[in-house]
């Protein structure tokens, strides 16, 4: 097995650093306005005025510490956009973004406004996946939540609630156009992209380490990925590993936010780990599994 060429120096770089929330690297590459500016204009091929104001309004979960979606925020107040990230295309996705939009809603809305008789405006909504998995899609889709209802018999009838989801494939060579809007868009694409060919040789953690010393040497995402060092590999489970690992399985069973599931998820993880070849160390900082546990594995 060829072993990588690792410059430690990468991942002794802010190792305490103190985040809110527990985030994927999408979500915390995209947690920065001017780079949401940059994102929606890339992708909706228009161009947001610089004083355009952009409000990060992304849910989160208290008690678990972890973001519930990944990316929301508004534009002037006039647009409100839902962005997920997904290495599997999850055909649930419209009724998941169903109940983020209600939620972000009620985050951006004064509730008693709702009861006054006068129209309340609210954001327009826009709804996008940004899909980089391993199995073949077409560069755009659309995904409506109105494939789930149960009683369609009536195909002429308009259904009286609809959602569509606009899905965007951004691995490297498709959606080109796109990728030159967005330099940071593009670096993800490659940054993944590296993980993946690396990893057909490498263990993950190996992969990822391979992955952050070529992109920081090719300017690809460098003073992103130089600021959260070693946590990188951290977030990256958050990204693919967990879905990937639940879809491989089989088991749908997790519940997020469940403390059960979450240990579930969590020993997923390690067994999946050490097929890679990680250590016990390595897989404990992962998952935060106790020592034993991990020793019984």
């Amino acid at each position: 097995m060829q072993t990588s060429t690792f410059n430690p120096y990468i991942f002794t770089m802010d190792m305490n650093i103190n985040r809110n929330h527990k985030d994927s690297v999408f979500s915390a590459l995209f947690s920065d306005p001017e780079i949401l500016r940059e994102l929606y204009s890339a992708i909706e091929g228009v161009d947001i005025p610089p004083d355009a104001i952009i409000n990060i309004n992304t849910l989160s979960e208290a008690l678990f510490m972890r973001r519930i979606n990944d990316v929301s925020f508004t534009i002037d107040n006039k647009i409100v956009v839902l962005i997920e990230h997904q290495s599997i295309i999850n055909e649930n996705i419209p009724l998941r973004i169903l109940m983020y939009i209600a939620r972000v809603y009620e985050k951006i809305i004064e509730k008693k406004n709702i009861y006054h008789r006068k129209l309340l405006k609210i954001p327009t909504p826009c709804f996008i996946v940004l899909y980089n998995g391993k199995e073949e899609f077409p560069d755009h889709q659309e995904l409506r939540l109105s494939t789930a209802f149960k009683d369609t018999a009536n195909e002429n009838q308009s259904t009286p609630l609809e959602l569509i989801v606009q899905v965007y494939n951004i691995n490297q060579g498709r959606n080109p156009e796109m990728m030159k809007r967005s330099e940071n868009l593009n670096g993800y694409s490659i940054f993944m992209m590296k993980i993946k060919d690396y990893n057909k040789y490498l263990s993950l953690d190996e992969s990822v380490k391979s992955a952050v010393k070529y992109c920081i040497e090719h300017d690809v995402l460098k003073d992103f990925l130089e600021k959260i060092g070693a946590e990188v590999i951290n977030m990256l489970f958050y990204d693919f590993s967990v879905e990937e690992i639940a879809e491989i399985r089989g088991d749908e069973r997790y519940e997020e936010g469940q403390e059960q599931g979450q240990e579930q998820a969590s020993l997923r993880i390690a067994r999946n780990l050490f097929s890679e070849g990680s250590t016990p160390e390595f897989i404990q900082k992962i998952t935060g599994l106790d020592p034993k546990i991990i020793k019984s594995l």
